[in-house]
């Protein structure tokens, strides 16, 4: 009779998914797993201009912060593929201008401005005598960017399952996993590393509305790993934490403020206003890079606004009427005091606080 694999033993092996891959050398392109077609088809984007790669990041073909850093490092190197041969003081301006233009994607994920900001200081700091030296080790540069985050995706995982039990059941907003980093993810790591650690958990999955994160790519991350997933809308969550159903949260974060303040995906901050009546511990998984020590507290998070027809028009079906007016935030900030730990790849910081998050990053 053949052997049928349990949830456990699936989740041992390596998901067969990726969400991004270079292709080449430092003439090479970039093929990005189209998240805008998930969960009915597969597809891939090829990207072989920087405008291919700014607009996979603005439609969210690409998405999630550690994703987009990745993905806007790689597209440096595609935007400069034209200036090989050029002066290296001109190679440089070209720098200049391809950094900037990419920066113009999104506004409230740092981990772009990280990762541009690491290229250019690359480029300015290169002891080389041609563009073309540059250009290969910014390729060098954006490899080591992926290469470290999938390193940071395993850490928070082994450190966030310290927190799980065997018989609990999580609930995460959006999508905090693999399709969101070039690892195993943020907050999925967590999950994925628990599994794999041997323990039985369960996960509730917000919908997440508008653009529905959490029932198209959460859900289909967590069967492809074959951890039990029930999928709810978002205005269930308190009643399924007032039923006890829930034992932690578990999200991920697009940028955190000094404080330890963190902007997510928008309808995490009620989630955990949600937790803090309930009792229900409220976590965030992400990795250092994402900490944005410049803004003293979330007040200064950039939040992007959204074109209205993602609500009144989603996914092509008309469901509000013409003229409709909208206010559509991506993201909302939540305050530090309503959480429980930080959980990166150093470690896990409990009840955030400024001196806390400094000492943590020290």
């Amino acid at each position: 009779m053949e052997h049928v694999p349990s949830p456990r033993e699936m989740n041992r092996v390596t998901h067969l998914y990726k969400t991004l891959c270079w292709t080449g050398d430092a003439n090479g392109q970039l093929l990005l797993l189209d998240q805008t077609r998930l969960p009915l088809h597969v597809e891939h984007t090829l990207c072989t201009t920087a405008e291919d790669v700014w607009n996979a990041v603005k439609v969210l073909k690409v998405r999630g912060a550690p994703a987009i850093g990745v993905a806007a490092a790689y597209g440096v190197v595609i935007g400069l593929q034209a200036s090989r041969k050029a002066p290296v003081d001109e190679f440089l301006q070209e720098v200049d201008r391809v950094t900037a233009y990419l920066a113009t994607s999104r506004p409230t994920a740092v981990n772009l401005f990280w990762a541009l900001s690491r290229m250019k200081s690359v480029a300015s700091n290169c002891d080389a005598s041609t563009a073309a030296e540059i250009h290969d080790r910014l390729l060098a540069e954006a490899r080591l960017i992926e290469l470290e985050d999938k390193a940071m995706c395993s850490a928070i995982g082994r450190h966030g399952s310290t927190l799980l039990k065997s018989g609990m059941s999580i609930l995460t907003h959006c999508n905090a996993g693999g399709l969101a980093t070039a690892g195993d993810g943020t907050a999925l790591a967590v999950m994925f590393q628990a599994a794999a650690d041997g323990k039985d958990i369960h996960v509730f999955a917000d919908e997440t509305r508008p653009l529905l994160q959490g029932a198209r790519l959460t859900t289909w991350e967590l069967q492809q790993r074959g951890i039990p997933v029930t999928l709810i809308c978002d205005n269930m969550a308190a009643q399924v934490m007032k039923e006890g159903r829930i034992q932690i949260v578990i999200t991920g974060a697009d940028r955190i403020a000094a404080n330890g303040d963190a902007a997510n995906k928008i309808g995490t901050y009620g989630v955990a206003v949600l937790a803090r009546y309930h009792g229900i511990p409220f976590c965030v998984a992400a990795p250092s890079s994402t900490f944005d020590l410049s803004l003293a507290d979330g007040s200064g998070i950039p939040i992007e606004q959204r074109a209205s027809e993602e609500v009144t028009c989603g996914f092509g079906t008309r469901t509000a009427p013409e003229q409709t007016i909208v206010y559509n935030p991506a993201f909302d900030v939540t305050p530090a005091g309503l959480i429980s730990a930080i959980i990166t790849e150093r470690g896990i910081i409990q009840a955030p606080t400024t001196q806390a998050v400094r000492e943590h990053l020290a």
